[in-house]
């Protein structure tokens, strides 16, 4: 048995954000907003579009685009942000009803950006476990950069978040696009050196200038930035390297990488540590980081260039605030003898 990747879909509001907005609001110059953090535009969501409105959306796409009815969806899966319509709320459900997949049941996960990958892997585990579940429906909205505070230089490394909705069809024995192994890393003692201080039950119950302040804070910039430049790419590499691994695969197998957007220096180190070339990957300079939507959106785009083909072994990877690494193989195109 195996399980396939039958449709994927996106969401991106059309409301934009340029280097030269970001550089107003940070008073970072607008040339090293562009070249350095490697962010020409990104996607901001309106008043209009809350996160599971974006899932939504993404949802319907992914379902046209596999060519399935809701109907025969068996399992939503939300994998989106925390930061949600509402707190301590089933965003899957919502959109299961929006979609008519009536037969569906549903949970929501998150591993921060890694959850696309995360829940790829529980879904093809749950899938393979059990006989009435064909056909999962992964969905995700993120809007996170409402709880950016543009004017605090501690989290200008997140200048780059944006808006944005993803959703994948995974269809058990499908046949073509077979998610192959993945893997994933966790540091803990990272938790709460990057936080929003209010309106969580640590700070229950909320004072009335708490809304002033639910943005992203780090309590202690430098012990926060030497720890992430410890682990931050030694990580990235370790994922990689062991979904291979769990693949049967290695890093001189990879046709293509489905990372998240992050400064261009480090995109580029990534990539010349696995002996890639540019033309490997998609930069996502005219979309920032849309958390865990950035890999769907990269294979999207990988298939559009042609960067993509039947037989492209493609690596998902990405971290999460928290911190998570994770990384997913899957091999587009008609299923190989010894993937089924």
């Amino acid at each position: 048995m195996h399980v396939g990747i039958a449709g994927i879909g996106l969401y991106i509001p059309e409301h934009q954000m340029t280097a030269a907005d970001l550089a107003k609001a940070t008073s970072v110059p607008e040339d090293v907003i562009a070249l350095k953090f490697g962010i020409k535009t990104k996607p901001i969501a309106g008043q209009e579009e809350p996160t599971s409105y974006m899932g939504f959306m993404a949802a319907q796409a992914a379902l046209e685009d596999a060519a399935i009815p809701a109907e025969d969806v068996d399992l939503v899966i939300w994998c989106g942000a925390q930061h949600k319509d509402y707190p301590c709320w089933l965003a899957g459900l919502n959109v299961a009803n929006r979609l008519g997949a009536n037969r569906a049941w549903s949970f929501d996960m998150e591993a921060m950006c890694g959850s696309m990958m995360a829940a790829i892997d529980v879904a093809k585990s749950l899938m393979l476990a059990r006989d009435d579940l064909n056909t999962v429906l992964l969905v995700s909205g993120y809007r996170n950069n409402d709880l950016i505070d543009l004017s605090y230089p501690p989290t200008r490394f997140m200048m780059d978040i944006g808006s944005a909705g993803s959703a994948c069809v995974l269809r058990k024995n499908l046949g073509r696009n077979v998610v192959l192994a993945s893997a994933f890393k966790g540091d803990g003692s990272l938790s709460e050196m990057c936080v929003v201080p209010v309106l969580g039950s640590k700070a229950w119950p909320p004072k009335p200038e708490d809304a002033q302040h639910a943005s992203f804070i780090v309590p202690d910039e430098q012990v926060f930035k030497q720890k992430l430049g410890e682990v931050t790419m030694p990580n990235f590499y370790a994922v990689i390297r062991e979904s291979l691994k769990r693949s049967g695969l290695s890093e001189r197998d990879i046709d293509y990488l489905a990372i998240l957007h992050f400064k261009r220096s480090a995109h580029l180190a990534v990539l010349q540590e696995l002996g890639l070339r540019e033309n490997q990957s998609t930069y996502l300079e005219d979309y920032g980081h849309l958390g865990q939507n950035d890999q769907l959106l990269s294979i999207k785009l990988g298939l559009e260039t042609g960067k993509i083909r039947d037989g492209s072994r493609i690596v998902m990877v990405g971290a999460g605030l928290g911190f998570v690494w994770a990384s997913t193989v899957v091999v587009w195109g008609p299923v190989a003898a010894d993937h089924a």
